[in-house]
This record gives structure tokens, sequence and C-alpha cells, in this order.
């Protein structure tokens, strides 16, 4: 079933803080989109107006999936979780004391989730074979890559249908970011996930975008209709590619 977001006219920010102004997006059933920007120029607060964590001041937010519409402004995180949406926040934000099964587990509380949990749970141990070798390993104690592998994989659990993907290359080495991106693409196409990235690694996002947008200063600066048009862009020729 078609399962995408539409956000438009979007403003928020936190107390007195304008972040984001105007914002209007789309991502379609079946899409990877990247949201590029820099740090602090508003990705990871669209990625937490989307989950009811951050309400914002004006607009909307209107996910469509299994044939129904939701505004999910004025909805609360758990809301919007159980209709099918996923987020792996920046910095993974796992339970460290926790072990990796446990924290695999936790993805999984959700209704429709619980009734594919033996399947996910396998998925997850044959997509990530190190999570399967330290499923009785704390959290904690992982490593970058490790960490970067459980957050997606306790995303996976909650069966999801959109799946957000907030910077999933920070911290990580130019190796482990390809890894971690090719790992989302696979996500993508085994599940036949909508996907939604945000990302400064422009060479990295783009291998696995239909198309995207850059934002500057909490807004959209240039939409790119293809991975093509993002490649020919001048500003970001100037900004994340140096010519």
């Amino acid at each position: 079933m078609a399962s995408s977001i539409t956000i438009k006219n979007l403003h928020a920010g936190y107390g007195a803080v304008r972040v984001l102004e105007d914002v209007s997006l789309d991502v379609r059933s079946g899409e990877t989109v990247v949201l590029l920007g820099t740090n602090g120029n508003g990705k990871s607060t669209l990625m937490k107006c989307i989950m009811g964590i951050l309400r914002p001041r004006q607009g909307s937010i209107v996910l469509e999936i299994d044939g129904e519409t939701h505004e999910l402004v004025g909805k609360r995180t758990e809301e919007i979780v159980d209709l099918g949406v996923a987020l792996v926040p920046e910095g993974r934000r796992l339970f460290p004391k926790l072990t990796v099964e446990e924290n695999l587990m936790l993805g999984a509380f959700r209704k429709t989730a619980r009734q594919q949990m033996k399947k996910n749970y396998d998925f997850c141990c044959e997509i990530f074979p190190r999570l399967a070798e330290r499923r009785t390993q704390l959290a904690g104690s992982l490593s970058g890559g490790e960490q970067q592998m459980l957050a997606l994989g306790r995303a996976l659990m909650l069966a999801p249908k959109i799946l957000l993907v907030d910077e999933p290359s920070v911290g990580l080495s130019p190796l482990l970011v390809s890894r971690t991106i090719d790992t989302i693409k696979e996500l993508h196409n085994r599940y036949q996930l909508t996907v939604l990235m945000s990302e400064q690694n422009f060479t990295q996002a783009i291998r696995i975008a239909d198309r995207g947008y850059v934002i500057v200063h909490g807004k959209i600066a240039f939409e790119g209709k293809s991975a093509a048009e993002m490649n020919d862009n001048d500003l970001i020729r100037r900004f994340y590619l140096g010519i």
C-alpha cells in the first residue's frame, strides 16, 4: 500500500528561536529522499516535528498510509509510531545498559510489529551478522558502527512503512558511512520502505537518493527532482563538493 509524507508551510522552533520557516516538501511512496544541510540548519528539528516530539507553530504534516490520510500535527509520538513511522535518531539513542537483543526487542512493541517479531529479528540477524554475534553484549560497549547497525535494526523491528533516518553518518569512519548508506538502501529495497534521510555527506547520500532538498537556515533553498539534478546544482557544487 502507498505510504507518503507531505509537509506544507511548516514553521517551528524552540522558545523565541525560529528554526524552520515555511518548509514544504514531500516524500512519495517508495522513494528515498535526502534532506541535505550542514549542522544547525534544521534537519533534526524537522524530523522531531514529523515524529510529534516537537509541535510546529504553523503548517501541516500529512501522512498517507494504507489508503488513509492522517494529520500528524497534534498527534502524540506513540500514535505516530503506531501508524508505522520509525525514526533512527541522530546519535543512535540506544539503551546502553541493555543487551543488543533487548534493544532490538524494544523496537517491536507496536502491535503489528509483535506479529512479525521473529521474521524481523531473523532479518536483522541476517543483514547485521555482527549483531547476532553480540546479541548478549551491552549496547553501550559496541563500536560506533555497531551501534548504528543496532539503531537501524531497532527501527526495522517496528515493521515500519516509513523510515526516517537522521544523520546516519555522524561519528562514523568513511568506510562505515558507506556501509551504513548501503544498508539503508537494502532495507528500502527489501521492505519497500518510503525513506526520508537527513544528511550532510552529499556524496554518500546521493548514491541512494531518488531526489532531494537542500535546507539552509531553516528554509528549503533548493529542490532537486532527480539525483542528476542534485549533482548539477551550483549551490551543492559550491557548498558540498568544493567546486
